[in-house]
């Protein structure tokens, strides 16, 4: 007779196959909010307000910047143009804001304001509709803000995307939403393996609760402060620190080890990121936000298909809680939604950085972007480069930079640049690995947390 996870599973994957039908008779064009589009858009949606104090122009090249500063489609937006203008646009997109009411456009950050400033050119943010984990939001109005571009200043010759953390799942998304209409993007820290982010929260969790022996999923309102506690005891995780890593207890090292496997394999710094990140790790599994995914993402996670590994000296395989997404239309949808699906076919070129030991967004979100890219034939897209260091979005002006420069020449000269392999375990292990494009005047001056990996 069949398991319950298997019969869990086959009612599903049905679900799934009808879901694709429907789809597809309903055409994935993503829905729009007509009072949204039919308004004049000058004010934000209710209840959000807007922050955007003035930016300072620059002198570049002995001239003024002309920035531009407004309301657009209920979005802030900030519009940034060289007098020598090479015609090209860089559309910047921020990341999380978590569920804050203000909205408010960034400038490009690691110093790559002034490097694209000083290249001649023009780049242009939106602080999207919404705050929160809402990705339809920042692909909608990241493409407004470039259609109003035109209108403001010109129609550029190129359009480019850059940007971090949900900023890079906006990029990946974006990519695929408007094919042929942006020449390039560069996703830093991004969250490019879209649901399985959510998978990864939901695993840390579970595997913790079914080492330490306490059920507690659903989260209850008082999860960080009883039964988190007595999960960390109980898997001795109360000691240690980046540079004091070593777990003495033997189901703590379990779910180290499960915890490095899902977020990328063995890997250089994984010992000290696991020490930085271990308590930060059962703090986003509880939200206080609404029903719907932007508010509460962790509805579309499972861990239906997730085989643990190193399954001793417990089996967490066949004591740990399954959970089945909540929101299974959503999880399953190829549509625009507030989380939705990165396919794996991007449609121009992609320079990707990220940093080794990030935890908030793993090194398994290359993996897993790679892997869908190559499912699609479209590997020649696609550079992604590691960066050893353990924060998230850890990068240097140098790191970003080079990435950006190497961009910019593959897409107007054709010349694809280097990049890590990313997906063969054996490379990912290397002690060396990350070290080809790090910086390593950052780990000579022991900026950040360069120091918990070995000098290059």
């Amino acid at each position: 007779m069949p398991s319950s996870t298997t019969r869990i599973l086959r009612r599903l994957l049905g679900a799934g196959v009808a879901l694709a039908v429907a789809v597809g008779l309903a055409g994935s064009a993503p829905a729009s909010a007509a009072g949204d589009r039919h308004s004049d858009g000058t004010q934000p949606l209710p209840g959000y307000t807007i922050s955007n104090p003035p930016l300072a122009p620059l002198v570049v090249g002995g001239a003024s910047t002309t920035v531009r500063q407004g309301v657009h489609r209920h979005a802030a937006y900030i519009v940034e143009v060289p007098a020598n203008w090479n015609g090209d646009l860089v559309m910047w997109a921020h990341g999380y804001r978590g569920q804050t009411t203000v909205l408010s456009p960034e400038a490009p950050a690691f110093d790559l304001r002034q490097r694209l400033l000083e290249q001649g050119y023009a780049w242009a943010a939106s602080s999207y509709t919404r705050n929160g984990f809402d990705i339809r939001s920042g692909v909608l109005s990241t493409k407004d803000l470039a259609d109003h571009f035109a209108r403001l200043v010109d129609r550029p010759h190129r359009t480019y995307l850059a940007g971090v953390s949900m900023g890079g799942y906006i990029i990946g998304r974006s990519l695929e939403q408007y094919p042929g209409y942006y020449d390039g993007g560069l996703p830093m820290c991004g969250v490019l393996g879209d649901h399985e982010l959510l998978d990864f929260f939901l695993d840390y969790n579970l595997a913790a609760q079914a080492l330490a022996g306490v059920r507690a999923y659903p989260t209850p309102p008082d999860y960080l402060t009883n039964a988190v506690p007595r999960i960390q005891v109980a898997l001795g995780l109360t000691g240690i620190s980046p540079t004091n890593p070593a777990i003495v207890n033997d189901r703590g090292r379990q779910l180290r080890d499960i915890t490095v496997n899902r977020s990328g394999g063995p890997r250089p710094g994984a010992d000290a990121s696991f020490a930085i990140w271990k308590d930060f790790l059962f703090g986003i599994s509880v939200t206080n936000g609404g029903d719907s995914p932007a508010e509460r993402p962790g509805q579309l996670a499972t861990n239906l298909f997730t085989r643990y590994s190193p399954n001793s000296p417990v089996d967490v395989n066949a004591t740990v809680q399954r959970v089945a997404p909540e929101n299974l239309w959503q999880r399953l949808s190829p549509t625009l939604t507030e989380v939705p699906r990165i396919a794996g076919r991007p449609t121009a070129p992609v320079v990707s950085l990220h940093n080794l030991g990030d935890l908030f967004v793993p090194f398994s979100m290359e993996q897993a972007y790679a892997r869908d890219v190559a499912k699609h034939g479209r590997s020649r897209l696609v550079v992604q480069r590691a960066i050893r260091a353990a924060q998230h979005c850890e990068f240097t002006p140098t790191e970003a930079g080079t990435a950006w420069d190497d961009l910019v020449s593959w897409v107007r000269q054709g010349k694809r640049p280097a990049g890590d392999t990313v997906t063969d375990p054996a490379v990912v292990a290397a002690p060396d690995y990350g070290c080809r494009f790090t910086d390593r005047a950052a780990y000579a001056a022991g900026v950040g947390t360069r120091r918990l990996y070995g000098a290059c």
